[in-house]
């Protein structure tokens, strides 16, 4: 068999195993969308538990639970560059602290558009006033790695991610390592529709199929062409 068939046949069965890959990634992402949902079915499936201490909420990921204490109005953070409904905007993220805690919760109050006004926020103030709130707990995503000196320390402050060294440093606040999505129940919110999941298990089966299909065309192809070597 010459190199000139050789390094084609190569190639084409190179490409069949990463597209196949591909297909199996896609599924295996399938698998860990359909645990998360799961997941969050179990968890919100009884009474909605009153946490009295903020580290419970480490192993509470996806629960829907009861908060009492009160915000830190002045400690808030912007947090840019988030799309909802194809509208660009912000998420407004308030510390929160629970009776007679000391590390603070930080609250996703809800979704703002910029509407072509980058330079002026809308209006975020709540109150410090003792008040019960409900969330659901979700565990904070980085986008991207920041240095204290890539933000200012004038609140409310623009984040572009979710580093809590880097907000602790800048706000002098300890916080548990969650995040509170505000139910819409509560009161001091904006826009919430907290639905990441939603969808989402179909969309990789259909790229899972799509990169077989793409491997399956691919290997008729290289099949084909054995053939016609092998006929001449």
């Amino acid at each position: 068999m010459s190199f000139r068939f050789l390094a084609p046949s190569f190639l084409i069965v190179a490409m069949i195993a990463f597209l196949v890959s591909l297909g199996f990634w896609q599924l295996d992402r399938a698998d860990q969308k359909r645990n998360i949902e799961s997941s969050i079915e179990k968890a919100n499936t009884g009474v909605v538990e009153l946490i009295v201490n903020e580290n419970e909420l480490l192993n509470k990921e996806y629960y829907e639970v009861r908060l009492q204490g009160s915000y830190i109005k002045d400690k808030q953070f912007i947090y840019d560059n988030q799309i909802v409904d194809q509208v660009s905007g912000y998420y407004v993220l308030t510390p929160f602290v629970l009776n007679g805690q000391t590390n603070a919760v930080m609250v996703n109050r809800g979704f703002i558009p910029w509407k072509g006004r980058r330079d002026k926020l809308a209006d975020i103030t709540v109150d410090s006033n003792l008040r019960e709130i409900k969330i659901q707990v979700s565990k904070p995503v980085k986008r991207m790695e920041l240095k204290t000196n890539n933000i200012g320390n004038q609140f409310p402050v623009l984040i572009q991610a979710i580093d809590f060294d880097v907000i602790e440093e800048i706000s002098n606040i300890s916080f548990v390592d969650v995040i509170g999505l505000l139910d819409s129940s509560s009161a001091n919110g904006f826009i919430r529709k907290w639905e990441p999941y939603t969808g989402t298990i179909e969309k990789h089966i259909g790229y899972a199929i799509q990169w077989f299909l793409m491997a399956l065309v691919l290997g008729i192809i290289g099949v084909r062409i054995a053939l016609k070597q092998r006929n001449k």
